[in-house]
Protein backbone atom coordinates (compact mmCIF):
# COMPACT_ATOMS: atom_id res chain seq x y z
CA UNK A 1 0.00 0.00 0.00
CA UNK A 2 0.84 3.75 0.26
CA UNK A 3 4.15 4.70 1.52
CA UNK A 4 4.53 8.26 3.49
CA UNK A 5 5.93 10.97 1.39
CA UNK A 6 9.78 11.58 3.22
CA UNK A 7 8.32 15.24 3.38
CA UNK A 8 9.81 16.49 6.95
CA UNK A 9 7.21 17.57 9.02
CA UNK A 10 7.20 20.75 10.40
CA UNK A 11 6.98 21.55 14.40
CA UNK A 12 3.49 21.74 14.61
CA UNK A 13 1.83 25.32 16.19
CA UNK A 14 -1.82 22.79 16.42
CA UNK A 15 -3.08 19.43 16.15
CA UNK A 16 -6.20 18.67 14.77
CA UNK A 17 -6.92 15.08 15.22
CA UNK A 18 -10.21 12.97 14.05
CA UNK A 19 -12.48 11.80 16.58
CA UNK A 20 -13.33 8.09 15.26
CA UNK A 21 -9.98 5.49 14.51
CA UNK A 22 -7.55 8.36 16.19
CA UNK A 23 -9.22 9.68 19.70
CA UNK A 24 -11.42 6.69 20.35
CA UNK A 25 -11.75 2.94 18.91
CA UNK A 26 -15.26 1.86 17.91
CA UNK A 27 -16.92 -1.34 18.00
CA UNK A 28 -20.79 -2.06 17.10
CA UNK A 29 -23.14 -3.00 19.72
CA UNK A 30 -25.23 -6.08 18.63
CA UNK A 31 -28.47 -5.66 18.57
CA UNK A 32 -28.61 -1.57 18.29
CA UNK A 33 -30.48 -1.80 15.08
CA UNK A 34 -33.25 -3.53 16.51
CA UNK A 35 -33.44 -1.01 19.56
CA UNK A 36 -33.51 1.94 17.15
CA UNK A 37 -36.36 0.10 14.70
CA UNK A 38 -38.30 -0.45 18.35
CA UNK A 39 -38.16 3.14 19.02
CA UNK A 40 -39.10 4.76 15.78
CA UNK A 41 -41.94 1.86 15.35
CA UNK A 42 -43.21 3.56 19.40
CA UNK A 43 -43.26 7.10 17.51
CA UNK A 44 -45.11 6.08 14.39
CA UNK A 45 -47.68 4.44 17.33
CA UNK A 46 -47.68 7.69 19.45
CA UNK A 47 -48.57 9.75 16.21
CA UNK A 48 -50.88 7.69 15.30
CA UNK A 49 -49.70 7.09 11.87
CA UNK A 50 -51.58 3.39 10.81
CA UNK A 51 -48.89 1.61 8.63
CA UNK A 52 -49.04 -2.18 9.23
CA UNK A 53 -46.61 -2.75 6.97
CA UNK A 54 -44.06 -1.29 9.07
CA UNK A 55 -43.13 -3.47 11.88
CA UNK A 56 -40.40 -3.26 13.81
CA UNK A 57 -38.71 -6.13 11.47
CA UNK A 58 -39.27 -3.97 8.32
CA UNK A 59 -38.16 -0.78 9.83
CA UNK A 60 -34.45 -2.63 10.58
CA UNK A 61 -34.40 -3.22 6.87
CA UNK A 62 -35.04 -0.10 5.96
CA UNK A 63 -32.71 1.24 8.76
CA UNK A 64 -30.00 -1.26 7.38
CA UNK A 65 -30.46 -0.73 3.70
CA UNK A 66 -30.67 3.44 4.91
CA UNK A 67 -26.88 2.65 6.32
CA UNK A 68 -25.48 0.99 3.09
CA UNK A 69 -26.91 3.71 1.27
CA UNK A 70 -25.31 6.38 3.58
CA UNK A 71 -21.76 4.51 3.71
CA UNK A 72 -21.93 4.23 -0.69
CA UNK A 73 -22.86 8.04 -0.46
CA UNK A 74 -20.01 8.87 1.94
CA UNK A 75 -17.94 6.98 -0.78
CA UNK A 76 -18.98 9.75 -3.92
CA UNK A 77 -18.59 12.57 -1.66
CA UNK A 78 -14.73 11.73 -1.75
CA UNK A 79 -14.85 12.48 -5.26
CA UNK A 80 -16.01 15.99 -5.23
CA UNK A 81 -13.34 18.95 -4.04
CA UNK A 82 -15.62 20.58 -2.05
CA UNK A 83 -18.65 18.18 -0.79
CA UNK A 84 -21.93 18.98 1.53
CA UNK A 85 -22.48 17.28 4.21
CA UNK A 86 -25.89 14.85 4.74
CA UNK A 87 -28.58 16.10 6.34
CA UNK A 88 -30.07 14.26 9.21
CA UNK A 89 -34.07 14.88 7.38
CA UNK A 90 -32.21 12.95 4.44
CA UNK A 91 -30.95 10.27 5.91
CA UNK A 92 -34.43 9.28 7.60
CA UNK A 93 -36.55 10.75 4.69
CA UNK A 94 -34.64 9.46 1.59
CA UNK A 95 -32.37 6.97 2.67
CA UNK A 96 -34.33 5.04 5.23
CA UNK A 97 -38.33 5.98 4.67
CA UNK A 98 -37.98 6.96 0.94
CA UNK A 99 -40.77 4.57 0.56
CA UNK A 100 -42.56 4.40 3.35
CA UNK A 101 -46.49 5.99 3.83
CA UNK A 102 -46.04 9.87 3.84
CA UNK A 103 -47.51 10.11 7.13
CA UNK A 104 -44.42 7.71 9.02
CA UNK A 105 -42.16 9.25 6.62
CA UNK A 106 -43.17 12.87 8.16
CA UNK A 107 -42.46 11.36 11.93
CA UNK A 108 -39.37 10.23 11.12
CA UNK A 109 -38.14 13.63 9.39
CA UNK A 110 -39.62 15.77 12.25
CA UNK A 111 -37.60 13.55 14.63
CA UNK A 112 -34.58 12.85 12.70
CA UNK A 113 -31.60 14.85 14.68
CA UNK A 114 -32.57 12.81 17.98
CA UNK A 115 -32.93 9.53 16.00
CA UNK A 116 -29.38 10.48 14.32
CA UNK A 117 -28.33 11.17 17.88
CA UNK A 118 -29.62 7.44 19.54
CA UNK A 119 -28.78 6.13 16.53
CA UNK A 120 -24.90 7.20 16.96
CA UNK A 121 -24.80 6.56 20.66
CA UNK A 122 -26.18 3.04 21.14
CA UNK A 123 -24.90 2.05 17.12
CA UNK A 124 -20.73 1.79 18.98
CA UNK A 125 -19.21 1.61 21.47
CA UNK A 126 -16.26 3.86 21.85
CA UNK A 127 -13.21 3.64 23.89
CA UNK A 128 -10.28 5.96 23.87
CA UNK A 129 -7.06 4.56 22.09
CA UNK A 130 -3.66 3.96 24.06
CA UNK A 131 -1.80 7.03 24.07
CA UNK A 132 -4.60 9.18 23.47
CA UNK A 133 -4.57 10.87 26.92
CA UNK A 134 -0.51 10.93 27.62
CA UNK A 135 -0.82 12.41 23.54
CA UNK A 136 -2.69 15.31 25.06
CA UNK A 137 -0.90 16.07 28.04
CA UNK A 138 2.19 16.68 26.26
CA UNK A 139 0.47 19.16 23.15
CA UNK A 140 -0.70 20.99 26.90
CA UNK A 141 2.99 20.98 28.00
CA UNK A 142 4.16 22.28 24.62
CA UNK A 143 1.39 24.80 24.65
CA UNK A 144 0.12 23.51 21.39
CA UNK A 145 -3.49 23.34 21.13
CA UNK A 146 -5.21 20.24 20.08
CA UNK A 147 -8.56 20.37 17.64
CA UNK A 148 -11.37 17.75 16.24
CA UNK A 149 -12.29 17.87 12.59
CA UNK A 150 -14.47 15.24 12.22
CA UNK A 151 -17.23 14.05 9.64
CA UNK A 152 -19.84 13.17 11.84
CA UNK A 153 -23.82 12.11 10.86
CA UNK A 154 -24.56 13.50 14.46
CA UNK A 155 -21.89 15.03 16.01
CA UNK A 156 -23.50 15.62 19.14
CA UNK A 157 -22.99 12.31 19.98
CA UNK A 158 -18.80 12.82 20.43
CA UNK A 159 -19.43 16.00 21.91
CA UNK A 160 -21.49 13.48 24.68
CA UNK A 161 -19.05 11.12 24.67
CA UNK A 162 -16.15 13.96 25.57
CA UNK A 163 -18.22 15.12 28.31
CA UNK A 164 -18.61 11.60 30.27
CA UNK A 165 -15.24 11.28 29.69
CA UNK A 166 -13.96 14.79 31.15
CA UNK A 167 -12.53 15.64 27.92
CA UNK A 168 -13.91 18.49 26.78
CA UNK A 169 -11.94 21.06 28.04
CA UNK A 170 -8.98 19.41 26.14
CA UNK A 171 -9.32 20.75 22.98
CA UNK A 172 -9.39 23.96 21.71
CA UNK A 173 -11.89 23.44 18.98
CA UNK A 174 -14.18 20.82 17.39
CA UNK A 175 -15.47 20.67 13.97
CA UNK A 176 -18.19 18.61 13.17
CA UNK A 177 -19.38 17.92 9.04
CA UNK A 178 -22.86 17.79 10.68
CA UNK A 179 -22.68 21.22 12.34
CA UNK A 180 -21.08 22.82 9.57
CA UNK A 181 -22.39 21.64 6.47
CA UNK A 182 -19.59 20.01 4.92
CA UNK A 183 -17.65 17.40 4.76
CA UNK A 184 -14.42 15.86 4.78
CA UNK A 185 -12.39 15.51 2.27
CA UNK A 186 -13.77 19.06 1.45
CA UNK A 187 -10.71 21.17 3.48
CA UNK A 188 -13.06 23.73 4.74
CA UNK A 189 -13.35 21.56 7.60
CA UNK A 190 -9.82 22.21 8.18
CA UNK A 191 -9.52 25.79 7.26
CA UNK A 192 -12.51 26.29 10.10
CA UNK A 193 -10.56 24.75 12.36
CA UNK A 194 -7.24 26.42 11.55
CA UNK A 195 -9.06 30.28 11.59
CA UNK A 196 -10.73 29.31 14.43
CA UNK A 197 -6.89 28.72 16.27
CA UNK A 198 -5.20 31.97 14.05
CA UNK A 199 -3.00 29.52 12.12
CA UNK A 200 -2.07 29.11 8.79
CA UNK A 201 -2.64 25.37 7.93
CA UNK A 202 0.67 24.45 6.84
CA UNK A 203 1.85 25.27 10.68
CA UNK A 204 -0.84 22.43 11.67
CA UNK A 205 -0.86 18.62 11.86
CA UNK A 206 -3.58 17.14 10.42
CA UNK A 207 -4.57 12.92 11.60
CA UNK A 208 -6.89 11.15 10.55
CA UNK A 209 -7.76 7.12 10.17
CA UNK A 210 -8.38 6.61 6.34
CA UNK A 211 -6.84 7.89 2.96
CA UNK A 212 -10.19 9.23 0.48
CA UNK A 213 -11.65 11.55 3.35
CA UNK A 214 -8.33 12.48 6.06
CA UNK A 215 -5.30 12.12 3.71
CA UNK A 216 -6.96 13.77 0.77
CA UNK A 217 -8.28 16.49 2.63
CA UNK A 218 -4.81 17.48 4.64
CA UNK A 219 -3.36 17.43 1.00
CA UNK A 220 -6.52 19.64 -0.13
CA UNK A 221 -5.44 21.87 2.69
CA UNK A 222 -1.94 22.81 2.91
CA UNK A 223 -1.25 20.96 5.98
CA UNK A 224 2.08 21.40 7.24
CA UNK A 225 1.72 17.67 8.79
CA UNK A 226 -0.60 15.12 7.00
CA UNK A 227 -0.41 12.35 9.01
CA UNK A 228 -2.39 8.63 8.71
CA UNK A 229 -3.26 6.58 11.92
CA UNK A 230 -3.52 3.07 11.39
CA UNK A 231 -7.33 2.08 12.77
CA UNK A 232 -9.92 -0.77 11.49
CA UNK A 233 -10.60 -0.53 7.59
CA UNK A 234 -7.45 2.17 7.08
CA UNK A 235 -6.52 0.27 4.14
CA UNK A 236 -9.85 -0.35 2.64
CA UNK A 237 -10.30 2.10 0.36
CA UNK A 238 -13.33 2.49 -2.17
CA UNK A 239 -11.00 3.40 -4.98
CA UNK A 240 -7.52 3.62 -6.10
CA UNK A 241 -5.98 7.00 -4.73
CA UNK A 242 -1.94 7.35 -5.19
CA UNK A 243 -1.55 9.53 -1.62
CA UNK A 244 1.09 9.67 0.35
CA UNK A 245 1.17 10.64 3.64
CA UNK A 246 3.67 12.00 5.34
CA UNK A 247 4.01 10.29 7.97
CA UNK A 248 2.33 6.35 9.51
CA UNK A 249 2.10 5.26 13.04
CA UNK A 250 0.07 2.67 14.59
CA UNK A 251 -1.83 4.16 17.48
CA UNK A 252 -1.44 7.46 19.55
CA UNK A 253 2.01 6.01 20.92
CA UNK A 254 3.42 6.50 17.45
CA UNK A 255 1.95 9.75 16.83
CA UNK A 256 3.10 11.45 20.72
CA UNK A 257 6.50 10.03 19.47
CA UNK A 258 6.64 11.74 16.08
CA UNK A 259 4.99 15.25 18.22
CA UNK A 260 7.79 15.15 20.61
CA UNK A 261 10.69 14.73 17.79
CA UNK A 262 9.18 17.49 16.19
CA UNK A 263 8.94 19.83 19.03
CA UNK A 264 12.31 19.13 20.24
CA UNK A 265 13.19 20.53 16.72
CA UNK A 266 14.67 16.63 15.58
CA UNK A 267 13.26 16.16 11.91
CA UNK A 268 10.47 13.60 12.41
Amino acid sequence: MSKSSGRKLVPPRALLLDFGGVIVATTHVPGWRERLASHVHSLLDQAGVKAPELSVEQIADDIKAGGVADSHWKDAMSRPFSPRELRHEEFWGDFVAGDWPRPARDVVVAEAYDLCRKMGTWKSERVVRKGMLDLLDAADAAGVPVGIVSNALCGQVHVDFLETHGLTGRFAVVIHSDEVKVRKPNPEMIWLATRALGIEAGDAWYVGDNFDRDVLCGQRAGVGGNILMEAKGTYDLPYELKLKPDAIVADPVGLLALFTEATRGIAA
